[in-house]
């Protein structure tokens, strides 16, 4: 069966076309109804221009549309570029920009986020190929009113509706080794490389994943708690959908309709951040809160969730470690049932590719492979490989070695293969979810009027790894302002909790010279921290 979209939903017909295929705010679909959907959107997508080749960036919540776009775009030879809807101003440019994106899909509006707003601080000259935005509403296909459409955007502006098209399939212009969408990721440069990947990535690792999970077990549903726009949240979305188990899709999460929603649809597997399952724990009182529950996997973003994921299994979250990234796809590997229970919480596990996917473990300072037990860099080979950057064959060049993905993460090998992920290398903190690289905040700080120089690190804010930021200013600081013109340039788990103001940076001496000790502000930052917490009790 070829790797593309359209084999996999035709497959999904051909198996039972009026099964649920997703349970959303406008109630179930079914797999005939999505692929209607598909069809038509396809044929909208035509009608626009968008062919072979072209990029169109989509800036939604995770709601059905979203998928069909991606599939439609798919269909047409064309690349989504995925954004964050956490994104903001400086974000938002700088994906649109380095995408090369014509077309903006966004909504007006959900709840806190208004896309429109954001898109009316970017100044088109930062987005010199975008031509035009296309609102989705907030029903299946009810677009905004022409005469509803805001006034002022440097772009023109139009109501998107597929409902005139015909639910006709249409010649598929796909290339399966193409790139079909690009995820933003942050890593060793300042600003997120877009990742590319390929219809045969993506639907051969669904398929994979929709076995290795066991999705295709009879009953299986599956809640999406991740946003659509990153590969944790994708990947486990189309392992659902290729497995033929109805995915429960709410737009954003939300702590409590999550923990409802598990229960009303008997929801078996979920996949998440630490930081999910701690506050879905959290909502509910009942000693066993999910009964339906079959597997929970989890990504370890920070460093004292131990003991609560040691918690959670008692009450009956089955939580398994997983391992993944953007480069070689989310749930990658997946730590194993019969696994003791402090190894099957670590990050890491036997690869879903089995023997097609190879793992080593390279000592940084001498070059050397090591053998199990040993720790060093991670190097990944696997058919879930990524295709590259996205104009940018150098970042590409420096992350491969041999045909293996450096993925910057330390960890190590057991005996029988599978991996053990122990943290990150190099300076990149995990924030709210989300690898960041400090640099990218420092970046924002520094435009700042009146600051000189900043730097940023990562430290424990109530059980969550937070930014904080030491800044040596030119002038008297005002860090309310300064507060605010971070919080409309970055999405919010990036902007520093706290700010501190500092004569100069700590150094360490080093055989290539001086250099800033992070060790050191991350301390200095606890001490800080540990000053203020008595006087916050008081």
């Amino acid at each position: 069966m070829y790797p593309r979209f359209s084999a996999l939903l035709q497959s999904r017909i051909e198996a039972d076309p009026l099964a649920p295929a997703f349970v959303h705010r406008d109630g179930v679909m079914t797999v005939a109804s999505f692929a209607s959907q598909v069809d038509r959107m396809t044929a909208c997508l035509r009608d626009l221009g968008i062919a072979a080749g072209d990029r169109v960036a989509v800036w939604l919540v995770n709601r059905v549309e979203w998928l069909a776009l991606l599939m439609a775009a798919g269909r047409l030879g064309a690349t989504v570029a995925a954004v964050n809807t956490r994104y903001r101003r400086e974000e938002v440019a700088h994906i649109l920009r380095t995408s090369g994106a014509r077309w903006l899909i966004t909504q007006m509006s959900h709840q806190r986020i208004d896309f429109l707003a954001i898109l009316a601080e970017l100044d088109a000259a930062q987005v010199p190929d975008l031509q035009q935005v296309l609102l989705l509403g907030g029903g299946s296909d009810d677009p905004p009113a022409p005469s509803l459409l805001p006034m002022g955007l440097a772009w023109p502006m139009a109501a998107l509706s597929w409902s005139q098209f015909p639910p006709e399939p249409g010649p598929d212009c796909s290339d399966v080794e193409n790139p079909v969408v690009l995820f933003s990721t942050s890593g060793t440069t300042k600003a997120p490389k877009l990742v590319m990947h390929s219809q045969r990535t993506l639907v051969d690792h669904a398929r994979r994943c929709a076995h290795a999970y066991r999705l295709d077990a009879p009953g299986a549903c599956l809640l999406t708690l991740l946003p659509l726009c990153g590969a944790f949240g994708l990947n486990s979305t189309l392992a659902a959908f290729a497995a033929g188990a109805p995915v429960v899709l709410p737009a954003l999460f939300e702590v409590d309709e999550a923990a409802a929603l598990m229960v009303r649809h008997a929801v078996t597997h979920c996949f998440g951040s630490d930081e999910m399952v701690r506050r879905l724990a959290e909502a509910s009182d009942a000693p066993e809160p999910f009964p339906a529950l079959r597997f929970f996997g989890f990504g370890a973003f920070t460093s004292n969730f131990s003991e609560i994921a040691r918690a959670c299994c008692r009450r009956g979250i089955p939580l398994h470690g997983l391992y993944g990234s953007s480069e070689v796809l989310a749930i990658f590997s997946v730590q194993a049932d019969d696994l003791p229970l402090a190894q099957r919480l670590e990050g890491g596990g036997q690869p879903v590719a089995g023997v097609q996917a190879r793992i080593r473990i390279r000592d940084e300072a001498t070059g050397q492979l090591l053998p199990p037990g040993q720790s060093g860099q991670i190097e990944i080979q696997a058919p879930s490989l990524f295709l590259g950057y996205f104009g940018n064959p150098a970042a590409t060049a420096e992350a491969m070695v041999d045909g293996y993905f450096k993925t910057g993460d330390l960890g190590h090998l057991r005996p029988d293969g599978s991996l053990v992920f122990e943290t990150r290398l190099g300076d990149a903190v995990r924030l709210g979810g989300n690898l960041v690289n400090p640099a990218e905040i420092e970046e924002l700080v520094e435009r700042y009027p009146g600051v000189r120089e900043a730097q940023v690190v990562a430290v424990p804010i109530q059980g969550q790894d937070r930014p904080v930021a030491f800044v040596i200013f030119d002038a008297q600081p005002d860090l309310g302002d300064l507060l605010a013109h971070l919080r409309r340039s970055m999405a919010n788990y990036k902007v520093p909790q706290r700010v501190w103001p500092l004569a100069a940076f700590p150094l360490t001496e080093g055989s290539n010279g001086n250099k800033i000790s992070r060790t050191q502000l991350r301390q200095m930052a606890m001490d800080q921290l540990a000053i203020e917490a008595p006087q916050s009790q008081e």
